[in-house]
């Protein structure tokens, strides 16, 4: 399905977000995440070994419940695909990008500004990978 230009609009100004994967028993498992829209692309960051990756893997099912401060939300119902390729650290890099409103210029990492070079080796040390959202269904907003 095709996000309403509101979805896209308030996407674009809100990052924070809860992802709720599925264990392997059915229970909903939820966990705070940044998400952006990279050339129209609904993404998150993540790593091959997160716990998370792995339900996506077995069940690419998954809801993000993205906020604002107050009260305003949009629920999305999606499934993923993992972006693991040998473009998942450049993924990323255009992913932080929007994150940190930061088109050009070094990228905030853990308390570090890392210019792109020191970004993408860390990316990869790191086997960082992206989650990208295909909505099924939205609703909510303020």
């Amino acid at each position: 399905m095709e996000l309403t230009d509101t979805q896209h609009e308030f996407l674009t100004d809100h990052h924070a977000a809860a992802m709720i994967t599925i264990a392997p028993d059915g229970m909903p498992k939820a966990v705070r995440v940044g998400v952006a829209l990279v050339d129209g692309r609904l993404w998150s960051s993540g790593t091959a070994d997160r716990v998370r990756t792995g339900r996506l893997r077995r069940d690419p099912r998954c809801t993000l419940f993205v906020f604002d401060k107050a009260y305003a939300y949009l629920t999305i119902e999606s499934t993923v695909t993992i972006l693991d390729g040998p473009d998942a650290p450049r993924q990323n890099l255009e992913l932080f990008r929007v994150m940190q409103n930061r088109p050009s210029g070094p990228l905030a990492w853990y308390g570090e500004d890392l210019d792109d070079e020191a970004f993408l080796a860390r990316m990869s040390a790191e086997k960082r990978l992206v989650y990208e959202f295909a909505p099924q269904k939205a609703y909510g907003l303020g």
